[in-house]
């Protein structure tokens, strides 16, 4: 009898450490988007002289710096950790994330109570990590700079000089609810004919799938608009595998050339990854010269209600 409770009892405990190491992998696979990486250390040689002093990512649309409306929207997205992937040419975006306490006491004073609580709010965002890239080696490298802080998780990539509105809905949002169905990488697509835009981003070559997905099967770098190989353009918003990590170190990159993302996707395509887009017809907020930063500005100020009946009689006037 004490024979038969014991191989009861072995039995027992083998089905619990089995279960165990199920419900494991189960909350590995469905591990939440916690991180966030965004490469910022570039010189924005476009707004030369300002560059100089001023990071562009600081440059403000209306009365926020591009880099917020960027952390606010990966926040907005449940992201709780940030990696900024900075230089020694930015430490004006290090301070903008910290608390400034001789300007709060001075609004304080001043009983601002509104303009006290938006400063306060940056400080409090998320936590932001500052990781140095040392040289400038490229988009991958920047990426690969964020490595020990990002560990063995998925995570999302997007660009410091840019940002997507996607109908009211949120852009990283949208590609995570996609890894939660996949397990694999995700990118937001740009959907886009304007000509103009195969000479600036990478497009897609993939096959579409019944619920709207395109699997992807390579990405070519600015192709011309006799080339491009859908209309749909890779520009930010990218939802990695820790794999890429180890793609990026493996690519070997050609003498005089950078070390670019899609080296790394192309690299874990060829290998048969699984790659997936979700194509969005969003609207995509070039920061990153001086034309589009322009139309920015103006976008949000027609829609901002304290100034915009103003600004539009203004630009009406100016263009008669």
């Amino acid at each position: 009898m004490a024979k038969s409770q014991e191989q009861v009892l072995s039995i027992y405990n083998y089905l619990r450490l089995w279960l165990f190491l199920l419900l494991a992998i189960i909350d590995k696979m469905k591990q939440k988007i916690r991180k966030a990486v965004v490469p910022v250390a570039g010189y924005g040689t476009r707004f030369l002289p300002v560059v100089k002093t001023i990071p562009k990512e600081m440059l403000p649309v209306l009365n926020k710096p591009v880099i917020q409306l960027i952390v606010e929207n990966l926040v907005e997205a449940g992201i709780k950790t940030i990696v900024l992937v900075t230089s020694s040419s930015k430490r004006a975006v290090d301070d903008y994330f910290d608390s400034h306490f001789e300007l709060e006491n001075k609004l304080k004073e001043a009983e601002k109570e509104k303009e006290l609580s938006e400063i306060k709010k940056v400080a409090k965002l998320a936590n932001i990590i500052y990781v140095r890239q040392k040289e400038m080696k490229g988009n991958g490298d920047a990426i690969l700079c964020a490595k020990e802080a990002i560990g063995n998780e998925p995570f999302i990539v997007t660009w410091g000089d840019g940002f997507s509105y996607l109908n009211g809905d949120n852009e990283f949002s949208e590609i995570i609810k996609e890894y939660e169905k996949y397990q694999s990488i995700i990118m937001s697509g740009y959907i886009t004919d304007k000509k103009e835009d195969t000479e600036k981003y990478g497009y897609i070559r993939g096959k579409k799938l019944k619920d709207g997905m395109v699997k992807a099967e390579k990405i070519i770098e600015k192709p011309g608009p006799m080339n491009a190989p859908s209309n749909i353009a890779i520009v930010s918003g990218f939802l990695f595998t820790p794999d890429f990590f180890g793609a990026l170190e493996k690519v070997k990159v050609k003498p005089g050339k950078e070390l670019v993302y899609v080296d790394g996707l192309n690299y874990l395509m060829e290998k048969g990854k699984d790659v997936y887009v979700k194509p969005m017809r969003s609207v995509y907020y070039d920061c990153g010269n001086i034309l589009d930063w322009l139309k920015t500005n103006v976008d949000f100020a027609l829609k901002r209600d304290d100034i915009k009946d103003d600004f539009k009689k203004y630009l009406i006037e100016k263009i008669k």
